[in-house]
């Protein structure tokens, strides 16, 4: 057992680390960058060149240092990344540094793979360990990631860095049960590394938690988090966190926008663009391929590129986590020869993480939403980044390929293109996108129409994930804001539901109403304004003449005359009623009657139902047929017989009542269910992959008549509590209301 460290030695670490940090403060503060400037312009320190404390009042140059040793870092942060083997400093982190240590705010830009997590790691640390931060101090760095894969990876590097500083960190993410735990705890951590969605949950429900000495904010693929997807809970976020701090905002793809730097309260930030005068936008080991695929060939092509590919890791981004499912679940139901696996954002918080961790070791095919498009650094390198749908704009592009090719390794991408999505590829051309077009090899093209199409007979429920694919891809491309590339009426809609598997094209209900309100639209350019002088009968009906497009020949010939005999000054009134019927009534113009209409005619009937003579009644009244009912024996015979009648017709009522209900209930259970999975697909296309909220629908509660009666003789009816009036008779009823009146009166 290790004996504890004496009281003297604690105060000698006290104050070596204070001598430390004095060091450090002076040492930033000699020669700092001067502010708009980018450090690698400078000239590099040579490798042996003196570090640190020069002489009394000098120390050595910072700016431009191309090795971690020569910063001015604490010995703890020096030697953990000396364990971690990082010895030289990437381009980002060379510009970005110098001026974070200063303090100062932070734009951070560069390509994926480029080491952008260290670029604010180290500051963090450094911040807190020269403030002498301690548990007891409470929260003094929140680090926001969009995603909670990318959180996790972070929170891993944070723990190699800084394993030798005393703070302690927690990753708060969603898709945990032990929130509880958490709220007892996150008072007690300095730095948190999150996801927007449970920082904010925190703040809204955890007692005491403060954030008001917080020290820096960091912002991971800022532009994600800054855009809609995340816009409510950042603005709640940031209304909670003190106006002093220092913010550092680092992705692959930063935005300028004046609005959004505006609502973090930046003060004169660095904007450090490192790579935006290279050549390309992307790395430069990086191989792209653009291919132009019909929509119905997509899975034809895709299905054969990872036959031929069996020795690779490919990582298959598609647009929703319907067709991620049916995708995976049809190819593993057909066995390529390699592993297949699944990643979404519909998925629980383990089992993302189980198999995030199985990709980064093992050859496999990973099909996935963009999810994981950011951030996410693969232990062993992806060999293929393939796309089969387009990405919404040019940075998801970047950032989709950016899981390859990572830092100095290389890799390839492909993209399949739909003919009518052309105007991408000049997009990502003038982005600096260095893409190949390449045309498929039609031999090596394996159809997989067919299979799908048995494997759907085979298992219904992967017809109705067909289903559900179909629709939301659909869904993704109507949603799409670039018209110009995502149009889904240029789109094969039965070709690709049949490339499916699917034998009838899904109803697609966003698609009918756009197609009806296109046509009435369409409608409404052909109807000409109403004219002032509606007074002109011949005008009005010339104008219907001219707008309907759909008469044949004879029609058309005799409204050519009609509008010719319109032209002349003096029409007469004979010929006005020829053209137009004296029954038609204007707009707005008062009703007449017409005397030449004919006449109501009172038609009677029989107990039968069989039509009568309008005098057929007066007949029997007087031939005394009448005066039988007013026998009493008659008149009872006449009543039990309609009460017989009755009763039957009661049954067959209720029969038909009862199957009305339900069928309604089955319509009502049926448009519930539909609401849910288009509740869903509109869940699935949603921008963010933070906690998903799901709203359960509970069943009514059926409501029972409970009798009131307080007599012995309703104490069997009124021990029924779940007493039905529909299934009582009409006599029932009449003998119930008829006890309850003796009650009341007694």
């Amino acid at each position: 057992m290790r004996r504890p460290k004496s009281k003297e030695f604690r105060k000698q670490q006290r104050l070596s680390e204070q001598e430390e940090i004095n060091l450090l403060n002076s040492w930033i503060q000699f020669q700092p960058p001067d502010s708009g400037s980018n450090p690698m312009s400078l000239p590099q320190l040579p490798k042996n060149s003196p570090i640190g404390r020069l002489e009394e009042n000098t120390y050595s140059r910072y700016a431009g240092a191309s090795r971690f040793g020569q910063f001015p870092l604490s010995k703890k942060t020096k030697d953990a990344l000396r364990e971690a083997k990082f010895v030289v400093m990437t381009d980002i982190q060379r510009a970005s540094l110098p001026h974070a240590l200063c303090g100062r705010d932070i734009l951070g830009a560069a390509k994926t793979g480029s080491g952008k997590t260290l670029a604010f790691i180290i500051p963090v640390l450094e911040k807190l360990y020269r403030e002498r931060w301690g548990p007891e101090d409470g929260v003094g760095s929140i680090i926001i990631s969009p995603t909670r894969e990318l959180a996790g990876q972070i929170f891993d590097v944070l723990k190699d860095v800084g394993k030798h500083h005393n703070f302690s960190a927690g990753l708060l993410i969603g898709g945990r049960k032990d929130v509880d735990m958490e709220k007892e705890r996150v008072n007690e951590l300095n730095i948190l590394i999150c996801t927007p969605g449970r920082l904010l949950q925190h703040m809204d429900e955890t007692p005491n938690f403060d954030c008001s000495q917080m020290q820096v904010l960091v912002l991971d693929e800022a532009d994600r988090i800054l855009d809609s997807g995340f816009k409510k809970e950042l603005n709640a976020i940031i209304s909670q966190l003190p106006k002093r701090r220092q913010t550092l905002l680092f992705s692959a793809t930063q935005t300028k926008s004046i609005q959004d730097l505006a609502r973090l309260s930046l003060k004169d930030p660095e904007y450090l663009s490192v790579h935006e005068e290279s050549v390309t936008a992307t790395p430069s080991l990086l191989k792209q391929i653009v291919m132009i695929v019909p929509l119905d060939k997509k899975l034809d092509m895709l299905w054969s590129f990872i036959k031929t590919h069996l020795q690779s890791k490919i990582l298959v981004f598609l647009s929703s986590c319907k067709q991620v499912k049916f995708v995976f679940e049809a190819f593993k139901k057909l066995h390529p020869g390699i592993p297949l696996k699944c990643l979404h954002g519909r998925m629980k918080q383990e089992r993302r993480m189980a198999i995030y961790s199985e990709f980064c070791e093992k050859r496999s095919v990973l099909f996935s939403t963009d999810v994981a498009a950011r951030g996410l650094d693969f232990n062993k390198a992806v060999d293929w980044v393939v796309q089969v749908d387009c990405p919404e704009n040019v940075a998801s592009y970047i950032h989709r390929v950016g899981r390859t090719a990572r830092y100095k390794s290389g890799g390839k991408s492909v993209l399949f293109l739909l003919p009518s999505e052309m105007q991408m590829l000049e997009k990502l051309k003038a982005a600096k996108v260095p893409v190949h077009f390449n045309k498929p090899r039609q031999e090596l093209l394996q159809p997989v129409s067919s299979l799908l199409a048995s494997l759907l007979v085979k298992y219904p429920d992967l017809q109705h994930r067909a289903q559900r694919a179909f629709i939301t891809y659909m869904r993704s491309i109507h949603l799409q804001k670039d018209k110009d590339i995502f149009d889904v009426m240029k789109l094969p809609i039965n070709e690709y539901s049949a490339s499916l598997g699917l034998p009838m094209t899904p109803k697609i209900r966003f698609l009918n109403q756009k197609i009806k309100s296109k046509a009435v639209s369409t409608k409404s350019i052909l109807v000409e304004p109403e004219d002032s002088s509606k007074d002109n009968v011949l005008e009005v009906s010339r104008n219907k003449i001219d707008t309907d497009p759909f008469k044949d020949e004879k029609i058309e010939n005799d409204l050519l005359q009609l509008a010719d005999a319109a032209n002349e000054d003096e029409v007469k009134t004979s010929e006005i009623e020829e053209i137009i019927p004296a029954t038609r009534v204007l707009k707005k113009k008062k009703l007449k009657i017409n005397v030449h209409r004919p006449v109501g005619t009172r038609v009677v009937f029989d107990d039968e139902g069989n039509t009568l003579p309008p005098l057929a009644r007066i007949a029997d009244t007087q031939s005394g047929k009448e005066a039988l009912l007013l026998d009493p024996e008659q008149k009872a015979e006449y009543y039990r017989r309609m009460r017989d009648d009755l009763k039957k017709a009661d049954k067959e009522d209720k029969l038909v009542e009862r199957q009305r209900l339900r069928e309604k209930r089955i319509k009502q259970k049926m448009k519930w269910k539909a609401g849910n999975e288009e509740e869903d697909d509109q869940d699935d296309i949603s921008g963010s992959e933070e906690d998903e909220t799901v709203n359960r629908r509970h069943k009514k509660s059926k409501v029972y008549f409970d009798s009131d009666s307080d007599e012995g003789e309703t104490n069997e009816m009124a021990g029924n509590a779940r007493t039905s009036t529909g299934a009582a008779t009409l006599e029932e009823q009449e003998a119930l209301a008829l006890k309850l009146l003796n009650s009341m009166h007694s």
